[in-house]
């Protein structure tokens, strides 16, 4: 009886001695991928804001949450050698875990790929592009290869795979022409970035409004008045599209007048291009250093006409930017006696006739 309980503790104590290595390694793995991911990450966070490269950002976002993860996974795959179990589970565990990695990376390389897409189609005024079709093929591209990845480690051939998704994706082309054909329209139209998210865009119907986003089969523009078009993205790629942000956001704006005939168009001018300077320096929206100028261009019925030509920043800035000028050009001509005329029509009638 003794002997036998002697062996039991044998026993016991062997197993206990079994799972102290592999819990060991598991623990310090997970210890290690959270002090890199607190400590390191953390302070490599901090230098990243301060450099004017956004990689770094988009690396060290990658990484978040996914580091103590992957060591987690990495450490239980280097402690199931030293678990004592039958092989063919071994096996199992094995293999569990190599998935388990790979999908992991493959994760993060879809963040970060997907951001530098996007830092790759950054406007010049720094804004960041919400084209979601983007972002749609990268990570599709990314989570493609890492499947077949996992199918090579996992003993799987995938040379009848590709051979069959070549043939069944000749039979999804023709059955989804119109689908595929608005994807590349849609690829085409970021590629050749003559039309990016954020810009300001008239169609050739007259609608006009923001480019909110290019998805895979349309591109949605968001009018002033704050509802959406949406355009299918082939027709989008073969009409006459109005950019209003290309090459540059900042664009002059012009406003139509007119002065009576009986006025000094020099002091005319004058005046003007003064209280056009006031507002461009002023009016939220108009750019400050700009050197306004007036043409005159036409003798009207009542009226001479001209134009003032001012800057501005975007093109919905012109409304605020017109309206502070109109208002302030109002009151200063009329401190001025300088007259804006009503439409008018004189009749010469000769002696004797009726009126």
């Amino acid at each position: 009886m003794q002997a036998i309980d002697t062996t039991l503790v044998a026993v016991s104590e062997t197993s206990a001695t079994n799972w102290i290595i592999p819990l060991a390694i598991l623990g310090g793995a997970l210890l290690l991928g959270y002090v890199f991911e607190r400590l390191v990450l953390g302070h490599l966070r901090h230098i990243a804001e301060r450099t004017p490269w956004k990689g770094d950002e988009i690396l060290i976002k990658a990484l978040q949450g996914m580091t103590t993860l992957l060591a987690f996974l990495a450490g239980g795959y280097a402690a199931s050698y030293f678990v004592v179990c039958p092989p063919h589970v071994q096996v199992l565990i094995h293999k569990t875990l190599i998935v388990l990695i790979i999908f992991t990376g493959t994760v993060i390389l879809g963040r970060i790929a997907v951001g530098f897409v996007s830092i790759s189609t950054t406007r010049e005024d720094g804004k960041m592009p919400s084209a979601s079709i983007l972002s749609y093929v990268t990570r599709a591209i990314v989570y493609v290869i890492g499947i077949l990845i996992i199918l090579q480690s996992l003993g799987i051939s995938i040379t009848p795979l590709l051979t069959a998704l070549g043939v069944g994706g000749l039979a999804v082309a023709l059955a989804l022409q119109d689908t595929l054909s608005n994807l590349f329209a849609g690829i085409h139209i970021i590629a050749s970035r003559k039309i990016r998210t954020g810009d300001f865009i008239r169609l050739e119907g007259g609608q006009e409004g923001f480019v909110e986003d290019i998805s895979w089969r349309s591109t949605s523009v968001r009018a002033l008045s704050n509802f959406i078009y949406i355009i299918p993205n082939n027709k989008l790629s073969t009409m006459i599209v109005t950019d209003f942000d290309q090459p540059a956001s900042e664009m002059s704006t012009i406003v139509d007048l007119g002065v009576s005939y009986d006025s000094d168009l020099e002091m005319v001018e004058r005046v003007t291009i003064d209280v056009a300077r006031e507002a461009l320096r002023s009016v939220t929206g108009a750019v400050p250093d700009f050197e306004p100028f007036i043409r005159y261009n036409k003798f009207g019925e009542s009226s001479i006409s001209f134009s003032v030509i001012l800057r501005i920043k975007g093109y919905v800035d012109q409304y605020l930017v017109k309206h502070e000028f109109i208002k302030r050009l109002h009151e200063r001509y009329r401190k001025e006696g300088i007259v804006i005329p009503f439409p008018i029509r004189t009749i010469y009638m000769k002696p004797g006739e009726k009126p």
